[in-house]
């Protein structure tokens, strides 16, 4: 009789030189169907997740599939290139396939079976629609919209009961926190983890700490302790509450300003007029036309409203109308449109985050894959708009 071949994880992890920390370790010990894990910047959660993903290449079976995805193909390629370089370095003979433009590589695991890893991007849905999965890892979770989840990656695990890893940095309480609170007790397939930045011990504490005084607290609650904070990540807050507003012709004796963010292939030109009363009253988003027609347009927009004049922009003064805007949003002292009027424009305001680089920096912007364009030129427009202050009457990106 032929006993069937158990993969050791352990074995296999000495075997390639990879010795989890106690926080890694209680991962790829569980053998919960979703594992759901809250960590902090630097923690560790790209390789733990590349070597839980090549484990499950290396189980015995005639072939099995797996996918890494990201909110874009950055944030998949980091956990997958971790993958490829433990491969590169200690199981090249098990190499079949390596298609580095397609994300796709192709192992022979311990019984001679073929297991395939694929790259996957969620910034385009369609292409993760199709086969079932053995298994799935997600980075970033926290980033990705709920229906990417529930409407196209779970549905791939269930004809092969597959399992799913879900690792990210917290970014507010959405689906993200909703799965991490089941694998709290509250449901024997889940199991979840909250991993502070200072449990990874190959890091300094010390440095950790030094961070706290150089950030916002809830920014290093979230970024470094992996906290569940309510909006947090999120620069503007409010946006639905002041989305009761209308499209509004010219007044005579009315002021108006005007924000115009330019864009032509990927990003849109976008342009947002705005009265004395901080009402937005005007709007228009186009993209893939040539300069002269966007001229035109922005042309035949403002004087209906307004004499244009030009505004030097820099990345200093950006951050001012970024916080000038917050703090419209915050005080409810802004109309926008209501939401059917314009969704687009509430959705990247929604979106818009605030991130922590590895220096320690703290940045704001839309994510990978969103736009931006329809944020700025409501900050343009938004920016100090009452007369007698000697301001343009147009702002330009």
């Amino acid at each position: 009789m032929v006993m069937p071949m158990i993969l050791s994880k352990s074995a296999l992890f000495r075997d390639i030189h990879y010795e989890p920390h106690p926080g890694q370790r209680a991962i790829h010990e569980s053998t919960a169907s979703r594992r759901i894990v809250a960590c902090g910047v630097r923690w560790g959660k790209s390789l733990c997740a590349a070597m839980e993903a090549l484990a499950a290449a290396m189980e015995p079976k005639p072939r099995s599939i797996g996918w890494i995805v990201g909110p874009t193909y950055d944030l998949s390629d980091k956990i997958y290139r971790e993958l490829i370089v433990v491969v590169a370095e200690r199981l090249r003979h098990r190499i079949v396939t390596l298609r580095d433009n397609e994300k796709r590589l192709v192992l022979r695991n311990l019984s001679g079976g073929l297991s395939e890893i694929r790259g996957k991007s969620a910034d385009n849905p369609i292409s993760l629609l199709g086969e079932g999965l053995d298994w799935l890892i997600i980075d970033e979770a926290a980033r990705l919209k709920p229906t990417i989840w529930e409407g196209h990656l779970s549905q791939r695990l269930i004809d092969k009961r597959g399992w799913a890893l879900l690792i990210s940095t917290p970014r507010g309480k959405g689906y993200f926190y909703d799965l991490f609170r089941r694998g709290q007790g509250q449901d024997p397939d889940h199991a979840s983890w909250n991993c502070p930045s200072w449990t990874n011990p190959h890091l300094d504490p010390h440095l950790i700490e030094e961070e706290r005084s150089r950030i916002p607290e809830r920014v290093f609650r979230q970024e470094y302790g992996g906290e569940f904070i309510e909006g947090s990540g999120q620069v503007f807050r409010n946006v639905r509450e002041c989305a009761t507003g209308e499209w509004q012709e010219p007044h005579k004796g009315e002021s108006y300003h005007a924000g115009v963010d330019l864009g032509k292939v990927q990003d849109f030109s976008v342009i947002v007029v705005m009265n004395s009363k901080r009402e937005v009253v005007h709007v228009d988003r186009f993209n893939k036309v040539d300069w002269s027609f966007q001229i035109s347009r922005i042309k035949a927009a403002t004087e209906r409203y307004i004499n244009a004049q030009p505004y030097p922009f820099t990345t200093k003064s950006k951050a001012a109308l970024v916080d000038n805007l917050v703090l419209l949003l915050e005080r409810r002292e802004i109309t926008l449109p209501r939401p059917e009027l314009w969704p687009e424009g509430l959705e990247e305001l929604e979106g818009f985050e605030y991130s922590v680089t590895d220096s320690g920096t703290v940045r704001t912007g839309a994510p990978g894959g969103m736009h931006d364009d329809c944020a700025v030129a409501l900050a343009l427009a938004a920016w100090n708009p009452r007369p007698g202050k000697g301001m343009p009457r147009i702002t330009s990106l």
